[in-house]
């Protein structure tokens, strides 16, 4: 799903190829075989030549080609840095940030808040959901989605099994491309297209998602992400200008709502991810049951990417919960699906194994092909020291449904934050050659 130089990098699974001729499922985002000419050209520019292209034409006389740059950093990528950097979580984003100011970058975000909106529209969505499964066969079990990779794969491949029950709150990352040029750029009195936004993820096929057609207006020619470049396309740059941790002044991160003083950093529940499942289950426990849920216990199924939740009263199963990821569970959660026994409500799906933090723009060994189990778990560590933050207490949600959105059941509320996933299958999607 990413570059062909790239492609190797971006499988977001166990393997690539089988010995001999078949192609197992967990190749999948390894094979362009999906993408047309004009998305592989889009991918293409989601590069650091492109950003240092629009650096470059800031330094010109021409001002009527300068562009504002903005930077967003997924929390997941911060683990990397720290880890990197030897530093705790919030010195490595202030030492992150130095450096991509020093290049030319005027503003720096965390996405959390914008993660924090697509956890609060999904759990909306959930309990929507639930109280019409009795008349609505597509409403459960509703799959996650903020996972580009199982988006895509749904998409192409799975079709119309699967893409109604997808929920249909933009991830984190697209929530942010809206923050930034719709509120942010009306805020700083700048048209949208003069805005150039990077987002720097620990996974390639953001990438894609960023140049999905819906996130486009073709009116003012922009994006809402105009480029996603991995954290380890960033800490590459940092060496090629041999940039040590000494080197970049610790400078804090900026506020999206234009307040002064320093971000404090926090990160939602769950292991590794924006944490979907723990939130949506809570929530859904105290909204249609009034049962409070302060400790999830996971059950291991088929293994640690495999797990299970329950909501269980006087012995009977109220929600039943599930985590998928990599490939190869997604595998055995189709083949259910096909079969009409998925007894979930709700999946977290999602297709690198171990989670967003194991993502191959950042998790990848040195040595290429494998993911670096030595580094994952620092990153795990290093993610899990941030203190928990609900989106339902962060005040700077609530100022922003009524400021910028007019409202959280408002048409601007559901026209920025959500958008719609559908069929692409087509005939030759599944070579007769590829084990699925």
């Amino acid at each position: 799903l990413a570059t062909k130089a790239g492609r190797n990098a971006a499988v977001s699974a166990e393997e690539s190829v089988h010995e001999g001729s078949q192609l197992l499922l967990s190749a999948c985002l390894s094979c362009d075989g999906c993408l047309t000419e004009e998305e592989s050209l889009k991918i293409s520019q989601q590069s650091l030549q492109e950003v240092e292209r629009v650096l470059a034409l800031n330094k010109k006389c021409d001002v009527s080609k300068h562009k504002v740059l903005v930077a967003s950093i997924c929390p997941q990528s911060l683990p990397f840095f720290a880890v990197k950097f030897g530093l705790d979580v919030t010195e490595a984003a202030h030492k992150l940030c130095g450096f991509l100011k020093s290049l030319g970058v005027q503003y720096v975000f965390d996405t959390t808040l914008a993660a924090g909106f697509s956890i609060l529209e999904s759990q909306k969505e959930f309990i929507q959901r639930y109280r019409r499964r009795h008349h609505d066969t597509h409403a459960m079990p509703m799959f996650t989605s903020s996972c580009p990779g199982w988006i895509r794969y749904s998409e192409r491949v799975l079709g119309s099994l699967v893409t109604p029950h997808i929920c249909t709150a933009r991830s984190p990352q697209q929530i942010m491309g809206c923050l930034v040029k719709d509120y942010f750029s009306k805020q700083q009195k700048l048209s949208p297209e003069k805005v150039y936004h990077v987002l720097v993820a620990p996974c390639f096929d953001k990438k894609l998602e960023a140049v999905r057609e819906e996130f486009y207006n073709s009116l003012l020619e922009t994006r809402d992400v105009d480029c996603v470049l991995t954290s380890g396309e960033i800490y590459c740059l940092m060496e090629q200008r041999k940039v040590s941790v000494e080197g970049p002044d610790s400078v804090p991160l900026d506020h999206v709502l234009g307040e002064a003083g320093d971000v404090a950093l926090v990160r939602h529940e769950g292991r590794g991810s924006e944490g979907f499942l723990e939130h949506i289950f809570k929530h859904a426990a105290k909204e249609l049951f009034g049962l409070d849920v302060h400790e999830i216990t996971y059950k291991n199924l088929r293994n640690r990417d495999f797990q299970e939740v329950t909501l269980e009263r006087d012995g009977e199963t109220l929600l039943q919960f599930a985590a998928v990821y990599g490939f190869r569970n997604i595998q055995t959660l189709v083949h259910r699906m096909r079969k009409g026994r998925v007894p979930y409500q709700l999946v977290e799906v999602l297709s690198c194994p171990g989670g967003c933090l194991s993502g191959r723009g950042q998790a990848e060994s040195e040595a290429g092909g494998r993911v670096d189990k030595a580094l994952v778990q620092q990153m795990e560590e290093a993610y899990s020291s941030l203190p928990v933050r609900l989106p339902e207490v962060n005040p700077a949600l609530h100022t922003l449904y009524q400021d910028w959105l007019q409202g959280q059941d408002s048409s601007q509320a559901s026209a920025l934050l959500h958008t719609q996933y559908r069929n692409q299958t087509q005939s030759h999607t599944q070579p007769p050659h590829m084990q699925w």
